[in-house]
Parts: structure tokens; sequence; C-alpha cells
């Protein structure tokens, strides 16, 4: 099963040549969700082959600009291509409000209907749940409300030995029992046992988000042990007080929450427009958390 985060933005609030805002797509099985939605997304998502009608779920993080402003832009798009899909938008509350007042004074009127889910600040709720996964809002420590977000995949069905269900000419209609734990009895009374037909499927995969955020520890036990932690790195720790007074998170901050969270490995993004390459960041983080990596736009990560 797929599981992928490709990254179209990772600067902070002002973009830079070659950085822009925050934005993240992820696929996850053949579906695919858009993760904040900074200024430029749109042009990222041409750059990276990121097509815009096949994201049905958009997650905004919190209502800093360099988060959702490309938003409505990007909506823009969508309805001048000619989408007439519902799309799902899960958000803080006002950023209905914003949209709306948008559109009023364009005098535009989507032909798609926009599904609001509003996020609560400093709660943790189950924001979705379909056939492939499972979000979650992760509560985070900023200047205004902000969420980060929790995916993990569902627990998949065991999957068939072929030769051994061919061999035993079990018919089909028993499969999605099988796949489900039960035995199989043929029709001479013989009895086969699950564990003898089927293997165990991949352990269901996980991916934090983690926003604009302080460090605060309120929020390391829920995204604990996964396999791939996305977290801010604003700064260099040298710039610590700056990075409180901001809320914002150090490099070197970042691998010490992936290090005691036992995160399997980390990205780093949101930088400071501040930091023109980006290594002495890297290597900060690695210095605490080895298995560290830079959020490059255009880069795809595959979660393992």
């Amino acid at each position: 099963m797929k599981f992928e985060v490709t990254i179209l933005g990772s600067s902070s609030a002002t973009p830079i040549f070659n950085r822009n805002p925050s934005s993240q797509a992820l696929n996850i099985n053949e579906h695919f969700y858009l993760v904040d939605c900074g200024e430029g997304t749109q042009q990222q998502m041409l750059r990276f082959d990121v097509k815009p009608g096949r994201i049905d779920h958009i997650f905004i993080s919190h209502l800093h600009g360099d988060h959702y402003l490309g938003l409505v832009g990007l909506l823009s798009s969508m309805h001048l291509n000619g989408r007439t899909k519902a799309l799902s938008l899960y958000c803080p509350p006002e950023l209905k409000e914003i949209i709306d007042l948008q559109l009023k004074y364009s005098e535009t009127t989507l032909q798609f209907g926009i599904d609001y889910v509003f996020t609560t600040p400093g709660i943790v709720e189950t924001i979705l749940e379909n056939q492939d996964v499972i979000v979650e809002t992760i509560p985070l420590d900023h200047r205004i409300p902000c969420t980060g977000f929790l995916f993990r995949q569902k627990k998949r069905l065991k999957k068939l030995i072929k030769e051994k269900i061919e061999k035993i000419n079990i018919p089909i209609e028993y499969y999605s029992a099988i796949k489900k734990g039960a035995d199989y009895t043929a029709p001479n009374g013989t009895v086969y046992k699950n564990e003898d037909l089927t293997i165990e499927p991949e352990p269901p995969k996980t991916y934090a988000y983690c926003s604009d955020t302080i460090y605060n520890e309120r929020y390391f036990k829920q995204i604990s042990n996964v396999d791939l932690l996305y977290h801010e790195s604003t700064f260099m720790h040298i710039m610590i007080q700056r990075a409180q007074s901001t809320f914002h998170t150090t490099a070197q901050q970042a691998g010490e929450i992936a290090l005691i969270t036992n995160a399997k490995k980390l990205l780093i993004g949101h930088f400071s427009a501040r930091y023109k390459t980006l290594n002495e960041l890297l290597d900060e983080a690695r210095s605490i958390f080895p298995e560290t990596e830079l959020a490059l736009e255009g880069k795809t990560f595959v979660i393992e």
C-alpha cells in the first residue's frame, strides 16, 4: 500500500528563491491529500505533477498566511477547470469566513461544494476516517491556535498464500472470511487453519505533521513511534530566544523530539528565510537524531 509525502513548500513566513511557504501532498493508496497551502502551492503542484483534480481533502494547520494564502487561488482554479466534485476542508472555523469573503467580492460561486470540518484547538480529535486512513489533530503550541495532523493507515486484511489456496482449490466466496481470520473447512471435513493459508499484512504506517509550535512535551505521547515525523525547525539553536518569542522550534529541538518520541525518521522544514543554505540546520538536527532529512521541495519520501 503506497504511502508517500511530496514536499511542495518548506519556507517559513516569507518565500525566498527556491523555497516556498508550507505545503505537502500525501499519496495514500492512490488517494491524495494536501496539507497546508501556502502562497505558490499551485505552481508547485504543476512543477511536481501533483494534479489538483485528484485532491479531495485539504488540511490547514492554522491561519498564519504562509500556511493558507494559496488556498483561495487553488479553489478558484479548481472551479475554472470545471471541478464539480465536493472537497473536504479541515481547518480553523474562521477560515470559512475568509473564503466566503473572497468569493463574495469576486462574485464567484464555486461549481463544487466545500464540506468544512472545523478543528478545535487544544484537544485531540479524529477528523477523518475512510477505508485507508484515520486522521487525528495534534494540539500544538503556537502564537495562535494551531493543530498538526497524525495520519494512521488502517490495518489491512491478511494476505492469502496463493499457492496453498489454489492447491486446496478453495472457492473464491471463502476468500473474504479467510482474509479476516477464519479457518477453512473442506467438503470432506478437513480443516485448514488460517495461519497456514495466510500471511500477516504489513504493519500500518504513520505520519505526523507538526506545523508551527514551540517545544512542548504535551503532544509527545501522541506522536510516539511514528514511521515519519515532520517537525518545523525554523531556527538554529543559537537563536533559541528568537524561537521561543515567536513560538517556534529549533533544529536541535526537533532532533530531541524525534529521539524522545522514538520516531523512525525525521523531516525538518519551515526554515527561516535568513538561511540561504540548510546544511547547518540538518547537521544540528542530526547531531541529536541521525535519521534526519531536509524537507526539500520536490522530494518525495516513501514511508516504509
